[in-house]
């Protein structure tokens, strides 16, 4: 079973590592300027005043893009970084966290469509005999079931030991044997098959069996056959490749009483195929619109794949596909997107299309939601207004 430790008792473990080392690899946010998209569209004041809203209720900044009927609209508010006073920015680059799956689930799926590796192979004909024998699930799982998250495999992010590890080594760059310690013994959640259950453990898998098959890092492979195929010029896979000036800090409410700190140094574990992806609001428009509404980078027969998806998880408002959420299914039965969410210690992503409306919808957002904090409400307020705000 997961762990029941929460993230937030963790993060309150900073209080206790004064000796902590922190090789600091992203300095201050320098500013970017964009020309301005959208200043005419009709919802311009609209969409600006649902930001500015959030932003003065504690969010430190948001940048985002709305493609909608009437066109398409780019805009930001609050702060890249708060010391600096640097200004947030369309063209700001910030952490997408778990967006970062939909990336690698699509080189994957192109991979399969070049005979590299099959999505029902099973992981025993991928990865080494000492992960097999550690790691609870694995012999009896499939590549299809690490992307569609039915493995059952113990997720790492919910290891209390990895968060104590990283607070003690923020800045580490982790490769996936390091991480796979952290959960090699633990139990499953179901057997493989059995149930959804949301596992970031998958993902470092996938990374793996990527890098098995092919001969190739993972990294070299999304940039060679994702990254520069679609022209996304402020995409970085960190930590593989080096990070512009142009990032926004993280911050997180540490204390829980609306006092942001700076977390932006600290890895969780990315540029293992779970976490790891920076861009700007204008890369993940050109990559989710490629890949769903275009269908440009997968062949129909695959994309289909992806976009199977099966029952939620839990009492979540998401099904899962391959490496992509049907997201937003507590609204109108016809207002559902495909995407992905990416929730992080100091950072926030949401990157979608509706398909029923032909809208797109991706934001940056450089707070943490993904432990418990007052200011998290403030972030679930904005995610239904804005969505309010797009379909009225």
């Amino acid at each position: 079973m997961k762990k029941n430790t929460s993230l937030w008792f963790a993060l309150l473990a900073l209080l206790m590592a004064p000796n902590a080392c922190q090789k600091v690899d992203i300095g201050h946010s320098e500013a970017c300027t964009t020309v301005p998209v959208g200043s005419s569209h009709p919802k311009a004041v609209a969409y600006q005043a649902v930001l500015d809203k959030y932003t003065a209720n504690g969010l430190p900044g948001i940048s985002i893009l709305i493609r909608d009927k009437d066109g398409v609209w780019a805009g930001a508010s609050g702060k890249a970084d708060i010391s600096k006073n640097v200004g947030m920015s369309p063209c700001t680059v910030s952490k997408a966290a778990s967006v970062t799956k939909t990336f690698i689930a699509a080189l994957a799926l192109k991979l399969v469509e070049e005979g590299k590796f099959g999505l029902d192979d099973p992981l025993t004909k991928w990865l080494p005999e000492k992960v097999l024998d550690k790691l609870k699930n694995a012999r009896e799982s499939t590549v299809r079931q690490l992307l569609n998250h039915t493995t059952g495999i113990a997720d790492v992010i919910e290891d209390s030991g990895f968060y104590l590890a990283v607070l003690n080594n923020p800045a580490r760059k982790w490769t996936p044997e390091e991480l796979l310690e952290f959960v090699y013994g633990d139990e499953p959640e179901f057997a493989p098959g059995g149930g959804v259950s949301y596992s970031n453990t998958n993902f470092l898998l996938l990374a793996m069996v990527i890098n098995q098959a092919t001969g190739q890092d993972h990294s070299v492979l999304l940039r060679e056959k994702v990254i520069t195929p679609l022209a996304l010029g402020q995409s970085i896979y960190y930590w593989h490749d080096d990070l512009p000036g142009n990032v926004a800090q993280g911050y997180f409410d540490l204390y829980n009483n609306q006092t942001l700190v700076n977390v932006t140094n600290f890895n969780t574990g990315s540029g293992n195929g779970y976490g790891g992806l920076y861009a700007n609001v204008f890369d993940l428009q050109t990559f989710i619109e490629a890949l769903v509404r275009d269908k440009t980078l997968l062949t129909p027969e695959i994309l289909d794949q992806m976009l199977t998806f099966g029952e939620p998880e839990g009492t979540t408002n998401k099904r899962l596909g391959l490496g992509i959420f049907k997201d937003f299914l507590e609204r109108a039965p016809d207002q559902f997107a495909y995407g992905h969410r990416g929730r992080d210690l100091g950072y926030t992503a949401d990157m979608f299309w509706f398909p029923n409306q032909d809208y797109t919808l991706v934001y940056l957002i450089n707070y943490g939601t993904d432990a418990k904090s007052e200011l998290r409400q403030q972030f679930y307020d904005f995610r239904k207004e804005i969505v309010d705000t797009l379909m009225n």
